[in-house]
């Protein structure tokens, strides 16, 4: 029988992230150049162009190429970079926040800084990125660039594997199941077949040029079993466990489906950051908490009276919330909803279009500005700018009850902002804060200085958009 290799042009979803963002940055050099061309044509006193580039460019200016890079951190989501319209909007936002930052510093800096140059740049690489994204999506969500794929089980874990491919677009092709249990012979699971049991694996992958098998058995594996996927693994077939495929395609950890030892094995032993990211987070958060206070300090006279105006006193609050690991802090916050409201119970959790909400305090959580004196928690060492979203003590306690592995988000400091956020920003529900939960394991589990510093940009496309609740 002859080795089964993955075509070469079959492309994984870590792999399609790296090609995206090599030609990103091809293309953000690309508009470096046309923006150095744009600005020295420009110039009234012409010069050549070698003397205009070692008189006139800023070591700063060589790193714009880095700086969309980063900008562009929330359009590389597989959900976003297979969309085209998802796409424009993500990079349309992160050029809108490019220049907003770059007018902030423009009129903040004594320093006489270019206009013309770094808006070519902008202009440049916003339509260069967008055309290249353009040909992305056209050829690589394509069939011949689509792997196939088949799952191993069809039980519990294996429909929930087959749920998530059906809620996105993956990048690639679910051919069908294999499981041992007769009685689900030709069953339909979301739309695909139960094809044949775990002995016919080889053979059905043959059939279907299958590369990759998602491996989605909970407990004991049977020794034929893992047999048949050592050899599928010597044939050159990807053999990936349902909690990494999971995380590939959602960038979220399924706490359902999986088991102690592998929380023990796979998500305490990887969620330890070395001391060089405790000493660079740490810098950030007081960095980033002086400015952040005093952004506050210039804000505070405008929604405080804002807040007395609509409903009196008092225009903050405090409450206790639990910090890293479990110890309780007391949180500040700009008042949001009417006087007398509270929330400590499950059933009085935030809602969508809560009516206990003041119109001002709607507008305040839109642009996440209530949130704004938690930079004091920040400088405080209480909370960072990035991590698990601060919960009452009471529901923690609730919560762990009910959701596996609830308590591990504790291993980290709460964040002003944090992965969860970014993508679901408040929980109303036992079901939504379990997603919340899968999302702050799967930060806390990969988290680095990189994707902190995304976050915190992603946080700014959030209150660009109006999106908090």
């Amino acid at each position: 029988m002859s080795n089964h290799t993955k075509p070469s042009w079959q492309l994984r979803p870590g792999e399609r992230r790296l090609l995206i963002t090599v030609g990103d940055f091809l293309f953000a050099c690309f508009s470096f150049v046309i923006a150095v061309y744009v600005w020295a044509v420009a110039q009234v006193d012409t010069v050549p162009l070698m003397d205009f580039i070692q008189s006139r460019l800023q070591n700063w200016f060589f790193l714009l190429p880095v700086v969309w890079i980063i900008l562009l951190v929330d359009s590389y989501d597989s959900r976003t970079s297979s969309d085209l319209r998802k796409t424009v909007r993500s990079i349309s936002i992160s050029a809108l926040i490019g220049a907003g930052i770059y007018l902030v510093i423009y009129f903040a800096s004594d320093q006489s800084l270019p206009r013309r140059g770094v808006a070519a740049f902008l202009g440049s690489a916003y339509l260069l990125t967008l055309l290249w994204r353009m040909i992305y999506i056209w050829i690589f969500s394509g069939p011949r660039f689509m792997h196939s794929v088949m799952i191993v089980g069809a039980g519990e874990t294996g429909k929930a594997m087959v749920e998530v491919i059906n809620s996105i677009k993956p990048p690639y092709k679910l051919v069908g199941l294999v499981d041992d249990d007769l009685d689900k012979l030709e069953e339909s699971i979301g739309g695909y077949k139960v094809m044949g049991t775990c002995q016919q694996l080889m053979s059905l992958a043959e059939t279907n040029n299958v590369s990759e098998i998602i491996v989605a058995i909970t407990g004991r594996m049977l020794p034929a079993t893992f047999q048949i996927l050592l050899e599928a693994q010597e044939k050159g077939m990807i053999i990936t466990r349902m909690p990494v495929a999971y995380e590939e395609l959602l960038e979220r950890v399924p706490v359902d489906y999986l088991e102690a030892d592998w929380i023990l094995r796979s998500f305490v032993n990887e969620s330890r950051v070395s001391a060089a990211y405790t000493v660079t987070n740490r810098l950030i958060d007081l960095l980033g908490g002086a400015v952040g206070v005093l952004g506050t300090m210039v804000l505070f006279p405008f929604i405080s009276l804002a807040i007395l105006l609509e409903s009196g006193r008092p225009v903050t609050f405090r409450q206790t919330r639990a910090g890293k690991g479990g110890i309780p802090f007391t949180i500040l916050k700009f008042r949001t909803m009417y006087q007398g409201n509270r929330i400590g119970k499950l059933e009085e959790m935030t809602q969508e279009d809560d009516d206990r909400v003041t119109p001002i305090g709607r507008f305040l959580r839109k642009t996440h500005l209530d949130e704004t004196l938690q930079f004091i928690n920040v400088l405080r060492g209480d909370m960072s700018l990035v991590g698990p979203r601060p919960e009452l003590p009471d529901l923690v306690d609730y919560f762990q009850q009910h959701i596996p592995f609830y308590r591990a988000r504790l291993l980290a400091k709460p964040g002003i902002t944090g992965w969860s956020q970014n993508h679901i920003s408040y929980a109303a529900n036992i079901d939504e804060t379990k997603i919340k939960l899968e999302y702050d394991l799967y930060y806390i589990k990969h988290r680095t200085i990189l994707m902190d510093i995304g976050i915190i940009l992603r946080t700014f496309a959030s209150v660009l958009g109006f999106r908090g609740r």
